[in-house]
């Protein structure tokens, strides 16, 4: 047989859509050819599929060969295609029989030596696989990821040897059957109970933490602006089984790949503040998810904020609204989901010392006005959270013991998301407008309390849903079905930047 097809998995976004590999020889000078819109990792496999081939004991032929990737008009890139090119070439030579290659579908990039090397987007691409009823050949390194598909019949291999030996019958092959430890421990993220004072940070970040709200620290150098950031994964509640595959499924298709170790654990991404708009979006030729969508159900930290490029910032604008993002290029279009909890932190003033109780700011008011309007006011608007994390008295840093412990806060916040899912199957910071006038209807008290707050302060309407959302929040935290006047009184003392 001169003609082999198998079957194997691109990457569009977050779709892995079907590949044939199509692998004929016909008569004529020996040549090597692969068509089908191939990037360059993909034209770069002829040469490691000729190695791998000879070192494993067999016969290279010396034919014209020409490899089919189809449907012609989707770009393939990565090298995950070589696994299927060297399987077609031993097929249609009648090295290997080629009856069962039809049953599964095959990834995997190859050494010279003819081991295989783990590959970009298992998850995503074992997924769709495992819709198709077929079994999916991946790289042994991956098969921890990939069983996340709990569904999926996964074949973890080693080597192209390997794998011709399960084809011609020579080893018994038998699906991979270990399956994730679901425990997830509080105690692998750094500890809230490290923070000496800062209660009203620490407060704000609960409630934070309980309704998905994004939060903006504005506070002197050395308050413990970053260390409050990075303990807030520990207070969040634990991720749901669906939640873990939404940010796994996101990381396998990021450069870094997906550490089973990392399994439901809220991810943490805390980008320089040189990052690109692609870097935080995603982007490229051909495109890969951005910082944004891989904290997919965990945490963005924008560490000193205002010194990101103001046009970096102007793209999350769109993201914190609608929980996804759209790239766009020539060829094709992707969508990657963005549900993250923006988390932000800056210094008061250029100086970074206004309001310090030692009075060390020089800084004129033109200054620290120009300072502040890097970041602007859109940005700022959809900010729910917006406290100030003051200069430390000594008394408070020399104070003996630890604080609230981050396992006790987690379990209020627990107790309050759930009250949300039961009420409404979505945090409270997901609520639509319609949703918001129904469910966060304040009393009396605290309709007078808003109104006045809308006059005086001149919130936009964006800003108006915002305190309700808030408010409803802290009014899960205390238990209280109606929102009363005092959880609005204190949603809307978080909205620093309005009242400054």
């Amino acid at each position: 047989m001169s003609l082999a097809i198998l079957y194997s998995r691109a990457l569009c976004g977050m779709d892995a859509p079907l590949v044939t590999v199509e692998v004929h020889l016909s008569n004529g000078l020996p040549k090597f050819t692969i068509v089908g819109l191939p990037e360059t990792e993909v034209r770069e496999s002829k040469d490691r599929v000729h190695a791998a081939i000879l070192n494993g004991r067999f016969k290279f032929p010396a034919r014209r060969i020409t490899v089919n990737l189809a449907p012609a008009d989707l770009p393939k890139e990565s090298g995950r295609f070589d696994l299927p090119i060297a399987l077609g070439i031993l097929a249609a030579s009648g090295q290997i029989p080629a009856d069962r290659l039809n049953q599964y579908e095959w990834a995997g990039e190859l050494s010279l030596d003819g081991r295989l090397r783990p590959i970009r987007g298992a998850l995503a691409m074992t997924y769709s696989a495992s819709r198709s009823g077929r079994g999916f050949v991946l790289p042994e390194q991956n098969a921890g990821e990939a069983a996340l598909v709990q569904e999926a019949k996964i074949y973890p291999a080693t080597s192209l040897l390997q794998l011709c030996a399960y084809l011609t019958g020579q080893k018994a092959w038998e699906p991979y059957s270990t399956k994730p430890n679901d425990e997830e421990t509080a105690g692998s993220y750094p500890d809230m109970g490290e923070v000496k004072g800062q209660m009203q940070a620490k407060r704000a970040l609960e409630i934070a933490a309980a309704g998905g709200h994004s939060v903006l620290m504005i506070g002197p150098p050395g308050t413990g602006k970053s260390m409050l950031a990075r303990r807030i994964p520990g207070i969040l509640p634990p991720m749901t089984g669906q939640e873990a595959l939404e940010s796994a499924a996101i990381q396998s298709l990021g450069s870094g790949r997906f550490n089973l170790t990392d399994w439901k654990r809220r991810p943490f991404r805390a980008p320089h503040h040189t990052a690109s708009a692609v870097a935080l979006v995603g982007g490229g030729g051909i495109p890969r998810p951005g910082e944004i969508s891989l904290a997919m159900n965990g945490v963005l930290f924008l560490d000193e904020l205002p010194e990101f490029d103001r046009r970096v910032l102007e793209v999350l604008r769109e993201p914190l609204e609608s929980g996804y993002i759209t790239i766009s290029r020539a060829t094709q279009r992707a969508d990657f989901p963005a549900r993250f909890q923006l988390i932000a932190a800056m210094n008061p003033c250029p100086c970074g010392y206004l309001g310090h109780y030692e009075g060390k700011c020089r800084c004129t008011p033109d200054q620290v006005a120009r300072y502040r309007g890097k970041i602007s006011g859109p940005l700022l608007d959809r900010i729910d959270i917006q406290i100030e994390v003051p200069a430390l008295p000594k008394e408070d840093l020399l104070r003996p013991g630890p604080g609230e412990p981050s396992a006790v806060i987690r379990s209020r916040t627990t107790v309050a998301r759930q009250r949300q899912l039961d009420r409404q199957n979505v945090p409270n910071t997901e609520l639509r407008v319609q949703e918001i006038e129904k469910l966060c209807h304040p009393d009396a008290e605290g309709k007078c309390m808003l109104e006045r707050a809308m006059t005086r302060l001149n919130m936009s309407a964006r800003a108006y849903h915002r305190i309700l959302k808030l408010a409803r929040t802290i009014a899960d935290l205390s238990g209280s079905e109606p929102v009363l006047g005092k959880h609005v009184a204190e949603a809307i003392q978080y909205r620093r930047m309005d009242i400054s």
